[in-house]
C-alpha cells in the first residue's frame, strides 16, 4: 500500500510559477511509475506529466511541454512538479498518482492516488 500526499499548491499570477511536492509512505517507492494528473472543475481529468522509475524517462502532455518539469528523489520518496510560466488554464486540482506497472498517460494505469492539491492561476 502506497499513500500520497500532496503539497506546494496555491494562488500565482499568469507567468508566475508554483512547485508541488508528493510524498510517498510505504515501501518500494523507487519501483513506481509516478504521475500528475489535474481537473478542472466540470472537466475531465487529464494527464499532465510522468516519469519512470528510476526517473531516466519522461513523458509530457502537449499542453506543458517546455513550461512543466518533473523530477523525482528516491531516496525522498518524493516527486516534484516545476511549473513555470503558468496560465489561467492550468487551473486545476492536481494528484499524484503512482502506478506499480508502468508511467503512462491514462489515469486508469494508476494504482495509488493523493489528495489533490489546488493550483489557480489568475489572469
Amino acid at each position: 500500500q502506497v499513500q500520497l500526499v500532496e503539497s506546494g499548491g496555491g494562488l500565482v499570477q499568469a507567468g508566475g510559477s508554483l512547485s508541488l511536492s508528493c510524498v510517498a509512505s510505504g515501501r518500494s517507492f523507487s519501483t513506481y511509475g509516478m504521475g500528475w494528473f489535474r481537473q478542472a472543475p466540470g472537466k475531465e481529468r487529464e494527464f499532465v506529466v510522468s516519469i519512470s522509475w528510476g526517473g531516466g524517462r519522461t513523458y509530457y502532455a502537449d499542453s506543458v511541454k517546455g513550461r512543466f518539469t518533473i523530477s523525482r528523489d528516491n531516496a525522498k520518496n518524493t516527486v516534484y512538479l516545476q511549473m513555470n510560466s503558468l496560465k489561467p488554464e492550468d487551473t486545476a486540482v492536481y494528484y499524484c498518482a503512482a502506478s506499480k506497472t508502468t508511467y503512462g498517460s491514462r489515469w486508469s494505469q494508476y494504482d495509488y492516488w493523493g489528495q489533490g492539491t489546488q493550483v489557480t492561476v489568475s489572469s
